[in-house]
């Protein structure tokens, strides 16, 4: 009997971390999850929780030891510290990966790109971001492509803005309602009713994870764009947000963005948001086509069912933490077993 794969996960226990380490248990990978945090009671034992920092080398080396894949989904909290802490905790995994001889993921984002590269972004756009933050994407890529000559693997998936039932950051739960509680009121970002790219978070997983099934078939350094929901009017996610909170009618406010501006050389939080504000401004579509031509289909779980699972992990729902968990919080302890989402395309 062939033994299981490896995988350490570093980042599980934020929202795109542990949906990836999910999927992978799904299709019968072993994973390791690298935290500073206590065990997360709804995960299955068979995923092994091992102390550590993604800021400690020895940690994360330790921690990849007999490793074939390292999901590098660890990010600061609340944009503190990015300049010092992104580019240290990525050169852990790489030293790690280079070691192992393993493949790092990187879950990628539109923050790389600036206006030269819209309405359609292909893998291959040109990176020219506006933020500090989009920069220091940038950098990661161009360092992940250094690393994949000197011995480690990259798989970079792009996305449109997260989001789904797991906490973390994503515009939806920290810029658009309030989580923990039933949605009164949503705060909308788009402007003019521009096109927009949102990604559910058990569907990107699902992609990295299928990717992997087909290693043989990829690049040393390789990227795919995730097309995810596209909306060719922006306004039309938040009028979804209410549909899924159960009143249509609930009041869609514009996003504070002066406020947000006019604050931002004080609150650190608010000069990111502010920076990336180009990016609600006109349409940014991600290009998919090779992403489909590999997996023959992007996982898709329909609108209303993915909406509705977040804003019950979010706990918007009344009495949404007595009830059952999430069912992509608690996996299947018996024999591996790959739970596609409801729909492909």
């Amino acid at each position: 009997m062939t033994p299981p794969r490896t995988a350490l996960v570093i980042g599980a226990t934020g929202g795109i971390g542990g949906e990836t380490a999910a999927a992978l248990v799904r299709r019968g990978w072993s994973v390791r999850a690298l935290t500073r945090r206590e065990r997360n009671p709804n995960w299955p034992p068979t995923v092994e929780w091992i102390p550590g920092d993604a800021m400690d080398a020895a940690s994360v080396a330790r921690a990849a030891r007999g490793a074939s894949l390292i999901v590098h989904a660890a990010n600061p909290p609340g944009y503190r510290n990015w300049p010092r802490l992104v580019p240290a905790m990525l050169e852990n995994t790489i030293a790690a990966a280079i070691a192992e001889g393993a493949r790092i993921i990187l879950p990628g984002t539109i923050y790389n790109f600036g206006p030269d590269a819209f309405p359609l972004l292909s893998e291959g756009s040109p990176q020219h971001p506006k933020s500090r933050k989009g920069a220091i994407r940038a950098a990661m890529e161009a360092r992940l492509r250094e690393a994949s000559t000197q011995g480690a693997k990259v798989l970079i998936v792009r996305a449109g803005d997260f989001f789904g039932p797991r906490p973390g950051n994503s515009w939806l739960s920290q810029g658009m309602i309030k989580p923990g509680v039933p949605v009164k009121a949503i705060s909308e970002p788009v402007r003019n009713g521009s096109g927009h790219a949102w990604a559910y978070l058990p569907d990107v997983a699902e992609t990295m994870a299928a990717l992997m099934d087909r290693e043989d078939q990829l690049e040393d350094f390789d990227a795919f764009h995730f097309g995810g929901h596209w909306f060719d009017d922006g306004r039309d996610f938040a009028k979804a947000v209410a549909r899924a909170a159960g009143d249509p009618r609930l009041p869609i406010r514009a996003f504070p963005w002066p406020l947000v501006v006019a604050l931002s050389p004080l609150v650190p939080l608010f000069r990111e948001m502010a920076e990336m504000r180009y990016l609600w401004k006109e349409p940014i579509r991600l290009d998919n086509r090779r992403l489909r031509a590999l997996l023959g289909r992007e996982p898709h779980t329909p609108l209303d069912e993915a909406l509705g699972e977040t804003l019950e992990g979010l706990g918007c729902f009344a009495g949404a933490h007595d009830h059952a968990p999430n069912r992509r919080q608690t996996l299947d302890e018996g024999a591996p077993q790959v739970l596609h989402p409801r729909h492909v395309r």
